[in-house]
């Protein structure tokens, strides 16, 4: 039979790769759509651990949360484990006035999860994507993601579909699935 995992998010994004993840070890994902207050916290895995373990308490399920933070070296590591309130609350423009005369125009993402199961055993995973970010403004679609690339491109996150980098946003997903099917 089958593992069930239950990913704690609204975004389609990331339901789509762990689906592809998941589903190379037989595991069926499912979403909690739920929204749980994001903590402020010092890393993504504390943010990631903290609302997995709530979830797998009130639903008596492994769930799964994943966090990304984006530091950017120019802005010495800025917006950190913050990145969701400010991509949230500074429109992309106002980024690109902060980068306005940055030589280095590097940053990474860093992308944490954690699973949590009923018994109340804890998982973390954490890796980071190099990335760099754009001196104007590229695509349509969703803030920052107009500006932010990856370290080897020229297409922004909004000029690109999930498809394209499934292999770089997977990762946490794939280490989870490999410790549950051990």
């Amino acid at each position: 039979m089958a593992k069930v995992v239950y990913l704690i998010t609204k975004n389609k994004g990331k339901i789509f790769v762990a689906q592809k993840a998941f589903s190379k070890f037989g595991i069926e994902v499912k979403n909690i759509p739920k929204e749980y207050p994001e903590i402020q916290a010092d890393t993504s895995k504390e943010i990631a651990k903290f609302t997995a373990v709530q979830a797998s308490k009130e639903f008596n399920v492994l769930a799964i949360r994943e966090d990304h933070s984006l530091f950017i070296k120019h802005l010495s590591g800025f917006p950190g484990p913050y990145t969701n309130y400010f991509n949230r609350k500074m429109p992309v423009d106002k980024l690109l006035e902060l980068m306005k005369n940055a030589k280095d125009r590097t940053a990474y993402m860093e992308v944490a999860a954690a699973y949590a199961e009923p018994n109340g055993k804890v998982k973390e995973f954490v890796f980071q994507v190099p990335l760099k970010i754009s001196n104007k403004i590229k695509g349509s679609e969703r803030n920052w993601d107009r500006v932010l690339m990856l370290a080897d491109s020229e297409k922004t996150f909004a000029q690109t579909n999930e498809e394209d980098n499934v292999d770089i946003w997977n990762r946490n997903y794939i280490s989870i699935a490999e410790e549950l099917t051990k």
